[in-house]
């Protein structure tokens, strides 16, 4: 009898019989799953590092006087930098608008049966100002993404509407998905093609001497029909 109650302590405390195999069975497998997630986690802090230091060089490249670097790789460079990350100094040399600027857009939707409907205009640049107006904490989008988009598309395109870059089509087509979707927010039905209209209004300068000038004319600037992905169909 005591050599049995031997026999019984030494298995209690061992564990049960193939306890110790199967953990040592799934020792290696917890390993292996470490191992993938630390590699999986390592590549993925690598990743983020190094675009981190590409959009730190490429801004940098971008807001530095111009080299020989910059200027063998300018397409690349314009290319990462428009239009997300544009950078100017105008923080700390403001440049306000010297004029008031009303842009307009209409549509226009071919129907089944051929006839061509177009829309009346809608004033985009209303729309922002209203969302502006009596907010405290207005946001950047609100202000800045269509007055900038046109600004911008004008120091391209001139006086004409001719693409004569690629950066210049770039900000056409940017402005133009722009005024797509203003629309389409705030406007039903389906449609095809959009055209802008820009009405510019100079703000006259303060004092006596600029009261006596004669008002400056609106410029009334319309634009071509611009086919855009079909919106509402």
């Amino acid at each position: 009898m005591q050599a049995v109650d031997t026999e019984e302590v030494q298995e209690s405390e061992s564990g049960p019989p193939g306890a110790g195999s199967k953990g040592e069975a799934l020792s290696p497998i917890r390993a292996r799953a470490a191992r993938a997630l630390h590699k999986g986690l390592f590549t993925v802090v690598l990743m983020c590092l190094v675009t981190a230091l590409v959009h730190v060089a490429m801004v940098f490249l971008h807001v530095a006087p111009a080299n020989a670097v910059s200027k063998r790789y300018s397409p690349q460079v314009n290319a990462w930098v428009y239009p997300l990350f544009e950078q100017n100094w105008r923080l700390f040399a403001p440049d306000p608008d010297s004029a008031n600027r009303q842009i307009l857009a209409r549509t226009s939707h071919t129907a089944p049966d051929g006839s061509v409907r177009v829309s009346d205009w809608f004033d985009l640049a209303a729309v922002d100002s209203s969302a502006v107006e009596h907010n405290v904490f207005p946001s950047h989008t609100t202000q800045n993404l269509l007055r900038r988009a046109w600004t911008t598309y004008v120091e391209l395109h001139g006086g004409d509407d001719e693409a004569k870059s690629e950066r210049a089509v770039m900000l056409q087509q940017y402005l133009c998905n722009i005024a797509a979707d203003r629309f389409a927010d705030h406007n039903r039905g389906p449609f095809e093609y959009i055209q802008l209209r820009v009405l510019t209004l100079p703000i006259a300068a303060l004092g006596s001497a600029a009261s006596k000038r004669p008002p400056a004319p609106v410029e009334n600037r319309l634009l071509p029909w611009w086919k855009v992905t079909p919106h509402g169909n």
